[in-house]
């Protein structure tokens, strides 16, 4: 069997021809519009069948440069630590923790659905994580970076199956949310669209790290720099722990230090030297290091190591939505106090429980248009969603995969 093997600097020529065709992708079919599918999993996907194509006819294989893949993942983790301010968390108060609460409530949920129905399918029960919460809640980026730990560990094909999972994830997130939030508004009072100017930001609207990759933004040579510096000290943070941590109870996967350094970079400028952060260039710089690798991790994907997992992971799946719907009903609206707030923030919580945070915003959006505002889901949601979640979901994992060795 032939190995056609791609360099750095072909693989990130790759790569960004996969991202140009995923925006036009995205561009031209209202589908993927509808259902916020990322351009790199439009394009990445492509590209994969169209490799899987080449492989199935002609027996050639593709390998392209791990370690620049791997790279990209660690800034874009990094990314995340440097937008988390823990001063935000005064901003949300006690509705912030008590969401923050019942997300990592459903985390646990949602592993424990994966790993008991995967033993019960005769599957490993790793795989159940990754048809859990390391796809569901955590979405493409998460699911290459624990991906590519599993399948060191030995789950074969834990990063095709995850990025199939986390794109089922998306989908239906966005078709969950709106029907489960309007069958809890329902007769209640809503805020109503009278009196609302769109022209003019609410009181309180903070620009949305990650929300809006497409926006301009203005960055300068020194701010560019300065973000770099800063990505630096994570990378460098994260490379130091790792191999300090290995074989003690700390050892955790590289992309976990490099977020947890981001978190200490940023908060510890802030706090301590009270610097003003700039997180555009942190959002920019983030969006590009996702987008990077999820384009080399789709390329990298070997669908022909799917063919046994598809029908009992798309079960697992199956209950893994019945499983969100009813806990967002159930459980997320009334923590949240039962109300139209607590709607938004349940279809909120449908979003980026199976898809992702944009998942998210969008099923809010298409409430709030309707029904009226709630600013308290628009400053609660975005923050769980893209920063705190994501810190909860990695060190929840860890304690499962450690909870899965020890019943082994």
């Amino acid at each position: 069997m032939t190995t056609l093997t791609f360099n750095a600097y072909y693989t990130l020529i790759a790569a960004v021809l996969v991202l140009l065709l995923g925006s036009w992708l995205v561009r031209k079919i209202k589908f993927l519009q509808d259902f916020n599918i990322p351009e790199p999993v439009a394009g990445g996907l492509v590209a994969a069948l169209v490799l899987f194509g080449v492989h199935t006819v002609q027996g050639v294989n593709f390998q392209f440069e791990k370690p620049l893949q791997d790279a990209f993942m660690l800034v874009f983790f990094s990314s995340i630590g440097l937008s988390a301010d823990f001063a935000r968390l005064r901003q949300g108060g006690r509705p912030l923790v008590i969401f923050i609460i019942a997300v990592s409530a459903f985390i646990i949920v949602q592993n424990v659905v994966g790993t008991v129905m995967a033993s019960a399918l005769g599957l490993d029960p790793r795989i159940g994580l990754v048809a859990g919460s390391i796809t569901l809640t955590g979405g493409h980026g998460t699911a290459g970076a624990w991906g590519k730990d599993l399948e060191a560990a030995g789950v074969q094909g834990a990063i095709t199956l995850g990025m199939a999972c986390a794109t089922f994830g998306l989908v239906m997130g966005g078709l969950l949310g709106g029907p489960v939030a309007r069958r809890l508004i329902r007769g209640k009072p809503t805020p109503g669209l009278a009196g609302i100017d769109d022209s003019k930001p609410a009181a309180g609207d903070q620009e949305v790290v990650f929300e809006r990759p497409h926006q301009q933004r203005l960055i300068t040579a020194e701010s560019g720099l300065q973000t770099l510096a800063m990505f630096a000290a994570c990378l460098a943070f994260s490379d130091i722990m790792f191999k300090v941590a290995q074989g003690t109870f700390f050892q955790l996967p590289q992309f976990v230090w490099a977020l947890a350094g981001g978190v200490l970079v940023r908060n510890g400028l802030v706090l301590i030297f009270g610097v003003n952060m700039f997180d555009r260039a942190i959002d920019v710089f983030g969006n590009i290091a996702l987008s990077l690798f999820l384009a080399m991790a789709l390329l990298s994907l070997k669908l022909w190591e799917l063919a046994g997992l598809a029908v009992p992971v798309m079960f697992i799946l199956a209950a893994q939505t019945v499983v969100m719907a009813l806990y967002a009903t159930y459980v997320t609206y009334r923590a949240m106090g039962g109300d139209y707030d607590a709607a938004v923030l349940a279809a909120g919580h449908c979003g980026f429980g199976l898809g992702a945070t944009p998942t998210a915003v969008a099923n809010m959006q298409a409430l709030t248009d309707r029904f009226g505002p709630s600013h308290k889901a628009f400053l609660i949601v975005p923050m769980v969603g893209a920063f705190f979640v994501d810190i909860v979901n990695a060190l929840l994992l860890q304690g499962a995969l450690k909870v899965i060795a020890w019943v082994s």
